[in-house]
């Protein structure tokens, strides 16, 4: 799809929050929300931790997509999907953060390291990219405390990796962007990987941690296993009808947020199958985009 056609199904989203008080739909002049130029920004520009080359594959980017008019402290880390073996950069990144300028939100999208690579170091790009853009907070004009993570299908697995193996970061760190949390403050899954059960699950955990990896890391990794209360609200996006990331995983992700006490809304919708993130014209699975902005609006995410 073209970007031309792209934007223009950007033109109507819903600005005033419902459940606060009314008002019409406004339309968006796109063109005032169009992108800026979009640079690359390297995560470790001396060069990443375990890296076995030098090539651009080795080398975890972040490429900022900062809209003309900023009209929200709120900014949004993107991880692609593709199993650990690819990179869905386009459908899971680049056409999502320009949906997101419309609306005047920063997003980053994460070009992290994929197969040959493996555990731990997708999780070490992921939390390095948050740690970056938090230290970044005031350069990009976001709050500190407004930063997400989005992540469909592996890179949902990556998001909620991130959403339940943080830290604080570490104040006597010589880098001062270790020195700040990678723990996101709020988290969109679509169709995301969380255990290895189901196709594409299993395949994605191999990529990740070897045919035969130890039990232990998968259940470390199996990551409805690890919520707790800090674990951060989050919105989660499938269909029914998906036969290659199992429902039940999200399902059980669910149950464990909400056992833990965590917000979380769940839309599972009639069809879509998987990989239906950029499904703009489909009216059944295309509804996630107008609940997310209703969910932002609700946490006061949006402004």
């Amino acid at each position: 799809m073209k970007h031309s056609t792209f934007l223009m199904s950007l033109v109507a989203v819903l600005i005033a929050n419902p459940l606060l008080h009314s008002q019409q739909t406004q339309v968006l002049p796109t063109e005032k929300y169009s992108v800026l130029p979009a640079p690359n920004v390297y995560l470790w520009p001396q060069g990443a931790p375990l890296a076995t080359g030098n090539t651009d594959a080795d080398k975890p980017h972040l490429t900022l997509y900062l809209p003309k008019l900023q009209r929200s402290k709120t900014g949004i880390l993107l991880c692609p999907g593709g199993g650990y073996g690819g990179l869905s950069t386009t459908l899971e990144g680049t056409e999502i953060a320009l949906w997101l300028n419309a609306m005047g939100i920063p997003a980053f999208v994460l070009q992290y390291r994929i197969r040959p690579y493996r555990h731990p170091v997708e999780s070490l790009d992921a939390a390095r990219a948050m740690r970056w853009v938090r230290a970044h907070a005031d350069e990009l004009h976001i709050a500190p405390d407004r930063i997400g993570i989005f992540g469909g299908s592996a890179g949902g697995h990556l998001a909620s990796t991130i959403s339940t193996h943080f830290d604080a970061g570490d104040p006597k760190a010589a880098d001062p962007i270790d020195r700040v949390s990678d723990r996101p403050d709020f988290a969109i899954l679509l169709y995301p990987v969380i255990d290895p059960i189901g196709p594409a699950s299993q395949s994605t955990f191999n990529n990740l941690l070897g045919k035969s990896p130890d039990t232990e890391l998968v259940e470390e990794y199996s990551n409805d296993k690890r919520v707790t209360s800090q674990t951060p609200p989050t919105f989660l996006a499938l269909a029914d009808d998906d036969t290659k990331v199992w429902p039940e995983s999200s399902i059980r992700y669910y149950q464990a947020l909400h056992a833990a006490g965590v917000s979380v809304e769940m839309h599972i919708y009639q069809r879509g199958g998987h990989g239906f993130g950029s499904a703009w014209e489909d009216p059944v699975p295309g509804q996630w985009r107008q609940s997310l902005i209703t969910w932002l609006q609700f946490r006061g995410l949006l402004f």
